[in-house]
């Protein structure tokens, strides 16, 4: 008789991943959000920033500047994704390998190739957000801002005035200058206005000027009680004038028609047109959610980190992988525009290439790990 009571083998269960699962997936979304949001950043603050110099420099109404910018923002955000989700996934990795949890995932018998899973079920719904961005909403969003931008130019000079700064003509012919505006209505305040006659130089100031529209359309900018100055420069015999009311027509501008070009074009009527820089356009907006999707398998090998060694050798070599990857693509699509390269490997061909690397790299990863514990053995 035993001296200790037995009891019968109790078989091990299979491990469950799903705490594995959502774990990885919460950190991968965590990350994700915080470098989104850093890149969205820079990018607004990069593209503010020219807007406001457009505006200053008369190429853009100061109204518009919200408008164009978020329309800017827009179709920034599927390379944004694209980058963010990349990086998330690398970083998570990266600390997982840092922090030795790699080493009690791979006691428990999960491999490398188990953590394209989870990683997938983090990449595909953006990936499906990319490709929505990249086929409907970014088009969608050059294509406004393109009119928008238009319908800008297209208004009258007086409409575009801002109080406080000098403002030159669409026909460089006349410059205008408000020092304030009156609330309620359409008057302004303090009005200067110079322009070029039958060769003669004309300076107006009037404390009070107003717009009129006639019956027939015709619009007038009306000076009140103000003084007229004309002469030839460099000479002395200068006419001034003061009047009580002195009107000046405002010359409307034709409103600019947007130029088709195959950034702002639909898919479909990509698709429908298919011209070689037409077929260009649309491999760059199917491209961006395919290499987003590849990028995150890349991001799994990528991300090994020795702790005993430096940590920033696999963040260099994918940002090296990265850049390399992207301007190939641009380059292709630049190929298949000119003509110098067929349409299908201008698709294809990078992206199988890309994928055969991060196959290799699975391997190589796979195989070493494999040496090391038939070594240790």
């Amino acid at each position: 008789m035993p001296d200790y009571p037995q009891t019968r083998r109790i078989k091990s269960k299979p491990l469950r991943s799903g705490i594995f699962h959502r774990a990885l997936v919460s950190e991968f979304a965590g990350n994700g959000f915080l470098v989104f949001v850093v890149l969205l950043g820079i990018v607004v603050v990069t593209q503010l920033i020219r807007l406001l110099g457009d505006a200053v420099g008369g190429k853009l109404a100061v109204d518009g500047v919200l408008a164009m910018l978020g329309f800017s923002a827009m179709n920034y955000l599927p390379v944004l994704l694209s980058i963010s989700l990349f990086i998330s996934i690398l970083l998570t990795l990266s600390r997982c390998y840092r922090d030795s949890e790699m080493v009690v995932w791979f006691c428990s018998g999960i491999g490398l190739t188990r953590w394209i899973r989870p990683v997938m079920w983090y990449a595909l719904p953006v990936v499906s957000v990319i490709a929505l961005l990249s086929l409907v909403l970014s088009p969608w969003a050059l294509k406004k801002a393109d009119e928008f931008k238009s319908k800008l130019e297209s208004r009258d000079d007086v409409a575009t005035a801002v109080p406080g700064t000098f403002r030159e003509s669409k026909q460089a012919d006349r410059v205008y200058f408000v020092e304030n505006l009156h609330p309620g209505s359409n008057r302004v305040g303090n009005v200067f206005v110079q322009s070029m006659q039958n060769g003669k130089l004309g300076t107006m100031v009037a404390r009070q000027g107003l717009q009129e529209t006639l019956p027939n359309g015709d619009r007038f900018l009306v000076l009140l009680n103000g003084t007229r100055y004309e002469g030839v420069p460099g000479q002395r015999d200068y006419n001034i004038v003061e009047f009580e009311r002195y009107a000046l027509r405002i010359d409307s501008v034709p409103p600019k028609q947007a130029q088709p070009y195959s950034r702002i074009m639909s898919t479909p009527e990509l698709w429908r047109n298919p011209t070689t820089w037409n077929l260009s356009e649309l491999e760059w907006r199917l491209g961006l959610p395919i290499s987003a999707a590849i990028l995150a398998l890349l991001a799994i090998p990528l991300s090994y980190v020795n702790p005993r060694a430096g940590r920033s050798l696999n963040l260099v070599l994918a940002i090296v992988l990265y850049m390399l990857y992207s301007n190939m693509i641009s380059v292709t699509n630049a190929w298949v525009g000119q003509g110098k390269l067929s349409p299908g490997i201008g698709l294809w061909g990078i992206h199988v290439a890309m994928l055969a690397v991060t196959a290799v790299m699975f391997y190589r990863r796979m195989t070493l790990s494999s040496l090391r514990r038939v070594w240790s053995k």
